[in-house]
This record gives C-alpha cells, sequence and structure tokens, in this order.
C-alpha cells in the first residue's frame, strides 16, 4: 500500500480506557520498557495497563489509529501551577510517541495542534512537560524554563550534626502530612506544580518498593520538610526533598548524616539557587547542571490577564510582534497594557512594534528563567532599548523551582 493512501486511512481520535492495552504497549516500546525493567519495579504488564486507566479516564488522550490499531498518541494532564503567587491551569504533556513505521507523516504534529487547541478551550494557558529532546520541542514552541542539580557528596562529607528543636519521623509513602507539606511548598515557591491526586499517582509510580519517607516536625510537631529517599548498594539516594524553611532543612540532613556508618555517598537532586557545594561545609563535590522542565504558553491573551506584573505607579504599553511555530492565535501584532495596579491584557495591533518576540522566548522571559535584557543581548528577541528596561521592570525576578510529575 502506498504511504499515501495509508495516510488516508488513518483517524484521530480520543483515547479511551478500553483502548488501555494498547495505549500501555505503545508506551512501553517507544520508551523501551523491558520486562526486565518491569520485574525490577515489582510490576507486571497487566499491573500497569490497570494503573493507566486512571490516566485515560481523567487525562486528555488523543491518538493516530490505523483502523482499530492506535499508532500514535500523546496526553495531557489536567494540572495547576504557582506563576509568582497565582495558580494558572496547566496542561501536562506526556506520553508522546508514534510507532516507526508511521513516522515522518506529521501525525505527532497534528496532535500537538489539536491538544493545544483543547488545552485553550480549557483555559490551560501554559503547558509543561520533561522533554526527551530540546531542539523537537523547541521547533514545538516549548522553551527550558528550569534546570536541576544532581550532586554526589561521600560520607566523609556529610554535615555535622547540628541541634534543631524538632525531630524526624520515618513513615509510609501515604502519609497524609507528605502532601500538606508539598502543597504549602508548591504555594510558596514560582513555577512550582500543585500536585493533585494524578500527579501523586504519576510521580510515585515507578519507585522502588523500599522507598521510605522522613517527615522533619517542628516543636510543635507541624510537618515542615519531607525526604523521599531508598538506600541500595551503600548509596543513599535522594528522589526528593521538600522543606519550608531553613530549620526542616537542617533537620533533614542530620537525619541523611545519621547513615554515615551505613551508606558510602548520597545522590539526589536539588534545586538550581541551592547548590551543595556551597552549603556544606566539605564544597568540593561533584555536582552537574541540566535543563530540567520546558514550558510554553498555550493562549498569550489568557496568560497575560493572570500574570502578575510588577507595578509600576502608571500605565505602560508595548506594541510587539509574536511568532508562534504552531498556533494561529499567538502569531502577529500585539499590544501589552499594563495598569497602575500591574494589571495586564493584550489587544490585537497597536501601530508600529517596538519588540519582536517567539513564544519560546517570550515563555522562558515571563516565567524569568532568563532576564529580558540578557535574552536581547543574546539575540533572542529584538527590541530597543526602552523596551527593555520597561521588560526588565514589568517581569519579577524569581527563579523557578523544578517539580517532577513524571
Amino acid at each position: 500500500m502506498s504511504r499515501r493512501k495509508l495516510q488516508e486511512r488513518l483517524k484521530m481520535k480520543n483515547v479511551e480506557p478500553q483502548h488501555g492495552e494498547q495505549f500501555n504497549h505503545l508506551l512501553r516500546y517507544v520508551f523501551q520498557v523491558t520486562n526486565h525493567d518491569l520485574q525490577t519495579f515489582g510490576w507486571e504488564d497487566r499491573e500497569i495497563a490497570q494503573a493507566k486507566l486512571p490516566v485515560l479516564k481523567q487525562a486528555d488522550v488523543l491518538g493516530w489509529f490505523d483502523e482499530d490499531k492506535l499508532i500514535s498518541q500523546l496526553a495531557v494532564y489536567p494540572f495547576q501551577v504557582n506563576i509568582f503567587g497565582r495558580i494558572y491551569d496547566m496542561g501536562g504533556l506526556t506520553g508522546v510517541g508514534t510507532y516507526p513505521e508511521y513516522a515522518n507523516m506529521g501525525l505527532m504534529n497534528q496532535l500537538m495542534r489539536q491538544a493545544l487547541t483543547n488545552m485553550r478551550g480549557r483555559r490551560q494557558s501554559i503547558s509543561y512537560l520533561y522533554p526527551y529532546s530540546i531542539p523537537y520541542y523547541r521547533r514545538k514552541g516549548w522553551e527550558i524554563i528550569s534546570d536541576k542539580i544532581s550532586f554526589e557528596v561521600k560520607d566523609t562529607q556529610l554535615p555535622k550534626l547540628k541541634t534543631v528543636p524538632g525531630n524526624v519521623e520515618r513513615v509510609t509513602i501515604e502519609h497524609p502530612d507528605i502532601q500538606t507539606v508539598y502543597q504549602r511548598f508548591a504555594l510558596q515557591n514560582h513555577a512550582a506544580m500543585l500536585r493533585n491526586n494524578l500527579a501523586w499517582e504519576e510521580y510515585l509510580r515507578w519507585d522502588l518498593d523500599d522507598m521510605t519517607v522522613a517527615i522533619y516536625y517542628d516543636a510543635d510537631h507541624e510537618p515542615s520538610g519531607f525526604l523521599l529517599y531508598w538506600i541500595a548498594g551503600e548509596i543513599f539516594h535522594m528522589k526528593e526533598m521538600v522543606f519550608l524553611d531553613e530549620e526542616a532543612r537542617t533537620g533533614l540532613w542530620n537525619f541523611i548524616s545519621a547513615h554515615f556508618s551505613m551508606v558510602t555517598y548520597v545522590k539526589g537532586h536539588t534545586y538550581k539557587d541551592e547548590p551543595m557545594s556551597f552549603l556544606l561545609e566539605d564544597g568540593d563535590i561533584k555536582e552537574t547542571i541540566a535543563p530540567y522542565f520546558m514550558a510554553r504558553i498555550v493562549d498569550v491573551s489568557q496568560f497575560v490577564e493572570q500574570y502578575p506584573f510588577q507595578a509600576q505607579g502608571e500605565e505602560c504599553k508595548l506594541t510587539f510582534n509574536l511568532h508562534d511555530p504552531m498556533l494561529e492565535w499567538n502569531q502577529g501584532t500585539f499590544t501589552l497594557t499594563v495598569d497602575k495596579e500591574g494589571q495586564g491584557r493584550l489587544s490585537d495591533g497597536g501601530g508600529t512594534p517596538s519588540a519582536s518576540f517567539d513564544i519560546q522566548t517570550l515563555t522562558t522571559m515571563l516565567m524569568s528563567y532568563k532576564r529580558p535584557s540578557y535574552l536581547q543581548r543574546i539575540r533572542r528577541f529584538h527590541a530597543d532599548r526602552e523596551s527593555v528596561q520597561l521588560l526588565e521592570k514589568l517581569i519579577a525576578n524569581e527563579q523557578p523551582y523544578f517539580s517532577d510529575y513524571f
């Protein structure tokens, strides 16, 4: 059969719970999950198919079908994120994959367009994803918005114990104080995701059975930090450490240091602005910085309506050109008006533009991953000096935290 005739018989439609087994098989093929991998994590193939049913019921899952065979798919999770204290509905893109015999037919591009259109209809004005290929997703309009630091600390470099008024308790992964602490953390930190039940299920789905949780309680027995970890081969693996204050951070590191006789290394991840080399007394440790999440503004007008610009005490205006490689509603000339209280709105047209962006650059700039002056200096966008200075004033200067959900 010719490729053209093959393409004519393909149909795009929603992936429903009855397609769960095919959904699972495509994921396993694309991400090269073997039976050995499943056995390592204590999973059976049928258990994964059953576990993925909530995704097919709660998420927006789109696919291409060759007759009854699912051959290309993506999923959009209904999540929320904190952007400078404002809670945005966010579409978390995941489960992206196509069987190789159907590649280079533009199928994924069409799925993404439809998924982004659906996000816009649900007022999910921003989308996050964890990229398997940064260049690929940049071509689709996503851009890097956060980094993570991976570190390795020797047992001899662990911090000395410091007195704190609280204590650490080891609990099961189902303990409600874990979600309580994380919710408070996410509401305090820009770009963090607020994990609903689906997010927690996905975040913990592939963890080993011996995952352990330690919670730090202050002197009033209020939870203010937690640590997800496991120990294997004399290595203390930190999946996640979340703390609301310095006391909780110190208390959790006291707990880690108490494993001195049991482990040779501590390995984990932390936030870009909290490098372990600075926090620990012996800072001669191995740290690796890598891009983490990417994001893209889905609907720039909806996004601007919610965005907390820095109030200047007077109305400010900026007319600019915007380019989006996929979405026509983000294309053209727009005027941003920010009133004296910091409330923004976007209107079409407005005269001669003084700046020009693509959606990738505008996203990473408004998320404050990179500052306007830096982006203009490396020629990621064009603008006159006054426009750059105005953007520097309007956009808050706070680095994003990373928040996992895969």
